[in-house]
């Protein structure tokens, strides 16, 4: 009983550890694969419009994806409504094959930086919205799309 006692301890100040973090979540993919009008959306409160935030894609995909990059259409919609589209490509794989990130059996988790010291000009809700940008009606082998965010 003492040893789950102490694990449990241990597992709650590494969790507080995370000082840095404001927001992370993560959304599953249908395991059919990520259709091309599917929409991973999150939606952030951000209380202090001041400068000094990374953002953060997280993704994990199977051993079984098909590609060693991924595009990305992200949108960022602000409290007042404005929009910011852009365009992203990571990689995920070596030119030898190897998957980048860390791995455990066929899943690989990587953090991307998106953008780096940013501000947001508003406090309030900021919606982010991911889509697949590969070309394909169901794109296989990615598991979870995630969102990370820290000053």
């Amino acid at each position: 009983m003492k040893n789950i006692f102490k694990g449990i301890i241990v597992l709650i100040m590494l969790a507080a550890c995370d000082s840095n973090r404001v927001y992370e979540e993560y959304k599953t993919i249908d395991p059919g694969g990520w259709h091309k009008d599917s929409v991973a959306s999150f939606n952030v409160e951000i209380n202090e419009a001041e400068p000094g935030y990374n953002l953060y894609i997280n993704i994990r995909n199977q051993g079984n994806y098909p590609n060693s990059n991924i595009w990305l259409f992200l949108d960022i919609e602000s409290p007042d409504g404005q929009m910011l589209t852009d365009t992203v490509e990571y990689i995920l794989a070596e030119k030898s094959g190897k998957w980048r990130g860390s791995g455990i059996g066929d899943l690989f988790d990587n953090q991307f930086l998106y953008r780096q010291n940013v501000r947001f000009e508003k406090s309030g809700e900021y919606q982010f919205f991911i889509r697949q940008g590969m070309r394909a009606e169901q794109l296989k082998g990615i598991h979870d799309i995630g969102l990370r965010i820290e000053k």
